[in-house]
């Protein structure tokens, strides 16, 4: 029995040993076999999607795709023989310098993978290197698209695209990401990346050893199909934000519009800002066009609209109004405030006011006195009490009930919160104590350490429109056709009653027609609205509005910034009042105010009165050395002749 066994494992070793050795014959001493195998490479071809396309709320294009070409290289594959470098290096319009440079740089990121050799050309350029290129073992040519902008519009809000770095590459866990792939950097195209880049498709083609396509491999079942990026139907009024930035030309600043019945936003302009079709393209010119807008002191990459944080000015005294209002501080009839001009400047107005009369005259020492009113302080002269410190952080609760010091949640990248003041901010402030509501009491007029950015004003002035409540500010109305994402269908109410919130609206209404924004009255509509000045410690003050119309069904809630303008009722006002005649109206009536807004150059304005500042400094740093040296030569002369007298 165990002979036969033994026999058994016998015949199956000499069997598998046989069988092992026929197929070494075949895989590695074959002629046959090799040159069959050789006869076809499987090349896997990676084809991409269409980035999504992004329309406006009517259906105006805002976002496509423009084809361009990619010539891609595998080290381990590519093969140049000496005499081929320069034919090959004038077919890709580089220098010899410039040819080794890229295969190095190749080798540097993969041996295996492949990566790009010679970057986005254009159909033109394609055509004529095609059938070329096929002649080099290694290279190959992949088909892309990059972005166009077709309206050159919204450039902050819709951001941009730019090639994945080696470090992102190296961090992309998930490994989607190729060398030459495009992902958004700002704006929509960066928070809806992953809608709007859709899913890769692989294709498996054969190829004989000159690189002629025999066909599909397995008749192309292994293949799968690229998946077109999600459309995306922005809330952008395309004909607003063209009208918003023409009135903007010249200007630094930013204008937010919001739909105050969705939250929608209808226009965001930053200014000043740029064509964003300039941040599209081929890798040294747009690293130029980007270095150069980098270094633009003017910022224009920067969105004002949602990243400059702002002191909101007198715009800040509706808030103040309506957490009086619902606290029981104050109330709509009874309470009334002398015009006390010894506590801070104020407007020549009528005195005492009701809270409706100090919104419609922006009256400043009647918010001083209410913020006493609402923080209660029982410390000693040189001390904080613990009962200033919990009223001042239950009225920081009140304020971020209506959007401030917080985010909002916007679908855009890089929002700021804004700056609402607490207790422990004024005690690392003053080093842990010794702050009074005298040492604070500009927060009351939204000065001091209160921030906002303008998107936060727009959204206040939906609140005050829909009479207490919002929803989320969003950008995008629907992805792919099936709506906003579900955060934006969220209704958000604040801690006040409807009817307080009507009464500030009431006296709002009144601002154009008899108040601080008389340049902003329409006889075609009911704007309301509140303006601002933001004392400005590094130039002239900025020009601040925050509204809604009309009064009643409102369709439009906007903030206009304009930085280094003045009062509030000069220039914010007049293009605020502009953008909702142009929404609610369809049309504008008022071309003189046009011309008003476009006829000065604030820009230019603002450096000059800052070159002015310059040459002043410089003129009164000299005087003061021609008087130092004056002072030196007379005690000079003082000294020699107390010696000279000494010596006598």
């Amino acid at each position: 029995m165990e002979v036969r066994r033994w026999h058994i494992i016998i015949g199956f070793t000499i069997l598998f040993v046989t069988y092992a050795l026929v197929l070494l014959n075949i895989q590695v001493f074959s002629k046959n076999y090799k040159m069959r195998a050789e006869a076809n490479i499987v090349e896997r071809v990676v084809e991409y999607p269409l980035r999504g396309m992004i329309y406006d709320r009517n259906g105006k294009l805002l976002a496509s795709n423009a084809a361009v070409f990619d010539v891609m290289i595998v080290p381990k594959v590519f093969k140049l023989a000496p005499q081929d470098s320069i034919e090959l290096a004038g077919m890709l319009d580089y220098t010899m310098e410039e040819l080794r440079y890229n295969i190095k740089k190749a080798k540097g990121y993969s041996w295996y993978k492949p990566s790009v050799f010679k970057k986005q050309l254009i159909e033109s350029e394609y055509a004529r290197i095609q059938d070329k290129i096929i002649r080099y073992k290694g290279l190959s040519i992949q088909a892309r698209t990059i972005r166009s902008y077709p309206h050159k519009s919204l450039a902050n809000a819709l951001g941009y695209v730019k090639e994945v770095t080696r470090d992102f590459l190296k961090k992309d866990t998930a490994n989607y990401y190729q060398s030459g792939d495009l992902i958004g950097k700002s704006g929509v195209e960066k928070f809806y990346e992953k809608e709007l880049r859709g899913q890769r498709g692989v294709s498996y083609i054969m190829k004989n050893v000159k690189g002629v396509t025999k066909g599909k491999f397995e008749d192309g079942k292994l293949d799968t199909i690229p998946q077109v990026g999600a459309t995306l139907t922005s809330s952008i009024d395309l004909d607003l934000q063209a009208y918003g930035e023409l009135l903007m030309k010249d200007k630094k600043g930013a204008i937010v519009a919001i739909d105050p019945s969705t939250g929608e936003i209808l226009a965001m302009i930053s200014a000043p800002s740029y064509d964003p079709n300039e941040l599209t393209g081929e890798g040294k010119r747009l690293s130029k066009r980007y270095g150069d807008l980098s270094r633009d002191t003017n910022k224009p990459l920067f969105n004002r609209a949602m990243q400059s944080r702002y002191p909101p000015g007198s715009t800040f005294k509706t808030v103040m109004a309506m957490i009086g209002l619902q606290t029981g501080a104050i109330d709509t009839l009874t309470t009334y405030f002398s015009c006390n001009k010894r506590l801070v400047g104020c407007h020549n107005h009528d005195s005492p006011l009701n809270v409706k009369g100090s919104i419609i005259n922006s009256c400043n020492p009647w918010y001083y006195q209410e913020i006493r009113r609402m923080l209660n302080d029982e410390g000693k002269r040189y001390e904080t009490s613990d009962l200033l410190r919990k009223t001042l952080d239950e009225w920081k609760i009140d304020v971020q009930g209506y959007g401030l010091g917080r985010k909002l949640g916007v679908d855009m990248p890089y929002e700021k919160g804004g700056l609402v003041p607490s207790s422990k901010l004024y005690d690392r402030i003053y080093k842990g104590g010794g702050w009074k509501i005298s040492t604070i009491h500009s927060i009351s007029i939204g000065q001091g350490e209160v921030l906002a950015m303008p998107i936060q004003l727009a959204n206040l002035g939906a609140i005050i429109a829909n009479r207490g409540y919002y929803y989320s500010p969003h950008i995008i109305k629907s992805v792919g056709g099936q709506g906003p994402l579900k955060q934006y269908k969220e209704k958000h109410k604040v801690d006040v009653k409807p009817e307080y919130v009507d009464h500030i609206a009431r006296g709002m209404a009144d601002v154009p027609r008899i108040g601080t924004a008389r340049r902003a009255y329409s006889p075609d509509i009911v704007i309301c609205g509140k303006t601002g000045t933001a004392q400005n410690p590094h130039g002239e003050d900025h020009s601040i509005f925050m509204g809604f119309a009309p009064l009643y069904n409102p369709k439009i809630a906007i903030a206009v910034y304009v930085e280094n303008a003045g009062f509030g009722g000069t220039w914010a006002a007049p293009i605020a009042s502009l953008m909702m005649e142009k929404y609610v109206n369809g049309v504008v009536k008022r071309p003189y105010l046009e011309k008003y807004v476009n006829s000065v150059n604030l820009i230019q304005r603002e450096k000059e009165r800052k070159e002015k500042e310059r040459i002043l400094k410089e003129r009164r740093e000299k005087a003061k050395e021609r008087l130092k040296a004056q002072q030196r030569l007379r005690q000079k002369r003082d000294s020699i002749a107390v010696t000279t007298s000494s010596e006598s």
